[in-house]
């Protein structure tokens, strides 16, 4: 792996406003995701990927071609990165041979990454990190998959003796807001499993995600001039402050963690005569979103029989399902993925998120899809970094994965 062809895409990548919007009629939400895009089929195609290409809906593939009999094999990321966050005028920091301590970010002194705050600083003294000014996120969040991606299609190709399968190099748009897997044809991308690059820190191989509902709550009220309100107005800002007051605290995500399931009211918007509340229902048992979702229906009967007048309507979306569930039926995608790494001298932790990928609704669809650590860190934040040496590990982990598919040993732990 040629670290610094790694850290100097990576910097141009992240330098590209490819903030997802959500709310838009539109695919992919930003013009930025099509911009990137463009930027790698062209180096896919400088690379001698010939048949690299963006389709209409703005997602990139190329093909590696094997020199083995052996599966073909996906790796997948991102373009877009998190709204919550500003993406737009990203000014990357590095800092070499991180000497630890805290890290002030230049752009907004009331912006430090804290050891106090965040342990794995610990981990990563004499490390590469590389942050951003503090006024945006840093986009490592998959900007990091994107690199580490490139680096390894580079560095297969400059090593032919490297033996493997054909390899699927597949970059998607709108992750952010569930729609990545959104025109994914698995039966076109034609493979056997796939892996995404998409985790934090490093050595960790995600089996298992979130399954996932959102709910759409309106509330529906009357509206008149508050001097003549008496009586008339029914004020659907007061039904939707009931509804979440009624919402089980033990439930909130502040107050959840590792298994635990929650449901997070994360948006609202309205007026009086009407209001909409967002509500993400997330579980790895996934028959307990039902019971969320049972639950948030009794709370609007129960809204509307505290507020006379006001109609409150629950709708439940489906959204993407535990990707362990799936994994299940090829046990190789994540047996293999934990093999590359013993085979590389470290100790794989086989992990779960607190959230989904695209691979959760790649295997969904009947494409197996764990996830792979990409060194990142605190993402979706301004105080995001990202780590080159873990980049750099989790190139080394894809190309030895690559071999074992192609071995296809039957001796491996977990098969």
């Amino acid at each position: 792996m040629n670290r610094q062809r790694l850290l100097d895409r990576f910097l141009q990548y992240v330098q590209i406003d490819t903030t997802a919007r959500e709310g838009l009629d539109q695919y992919p939400s930003s013009p930025g995701q099509l911009e990137l895009g463009r930027l790698v089929v062209e180096q896919l195609l400088s690379m001698g990927i010939s048949d690299a290409v963006q389709d209409e809906h703005g997602i990139v593939m190329g093909t590696i071609p094997g020199n083995v009999d052996a599966p073909t094999i996906v790796f997948n990321a991102h373009f877009d990165t998190s709204p919550e966050t500003s993406g737009a005028g990203v000014k990357p920091q590095v800092i070499e041979s991180y000497a630890g301590g805290d890290i002030p970010l230049s752009g907004n002194p009331e912006m430090v990454i804290t050891q106090a705050k965040c342990a794995e600083l610990s981990e990563l003294v004499g490390k590469t990190l590389i942050t951003s000014d503090g006024t945006t996120l840093l986009g490592g969040d998959d900007k990091a998959g994107m690199a580490i991606m490139m680096e390894l299609a580079n560095t297969l190709l400059e090593n032919p003796d490297i033996k493997h399968g054909p390899v699927r190099l597949l970059f998607t748009c709108d992750e952010e807001i569930g729609k990545g897997a959104l025109h994914v044809d698995v039966d076109k991308v034609d493979a056997t499993v796939a892996y995404t690059f998409d985790g934090g820190g490093h050595d960790m191989v995600d089996i298992e995600t979130f399954s996932a509902d959102l709910a759409t709550v309106k509330f529906t009220g009357v509206n008149i001039h508050p001097a003549i309100a008496k009586d008339k107005m029914v004020n659907a800002i007061r039904a939707a402050g009931e509804f979440v007051d009624r919402m089980p605290h033990e439930l909130a995500p502040e107050h959840t963690e590792k298994r635990e399931g929650f449901l997070h009211p994360y948006t609202i918007a309205g007026g009086v005569a009407s209001v909409t509340l967002k509500i993400i229902l997330r579980s790895f048992d996934t028959p307990r979103l039902a019971e969320y979702a049972r639950q948030l229906k009794h709370i609007a009967s129960v809204v509307e029989e505290d507020v006379p007048g006001c109609t409150v309507n629950v709708e439940i979306t489906r959204q993407y399902r535990n990707l362990g569930d799936g994994l299940r039926k090829e046990p190789r995608a994540a047996a293999y993925a934990l093999e590359a790494h013993r085979r590389l001298g470290r100790t794989p932790v086989p992990g779960i998120i607190r959230g989904g990928t695209d691979g959760s609704q790649f295997t969904e669809k009947g494409l197996p899809t764990p996830n792979l650590s990409s060194g990142q860190h605190n993402i979706h934040s301004p105080l995001e970094f990202a780590c080159l040496d873990e980049m750099v590990a989790a190139g080394e982990v894809g190309i030895e994965l690559l071999k074992i598919w192609a071995e296809g040993p039957d001796d491996v732990p977990g098969l």
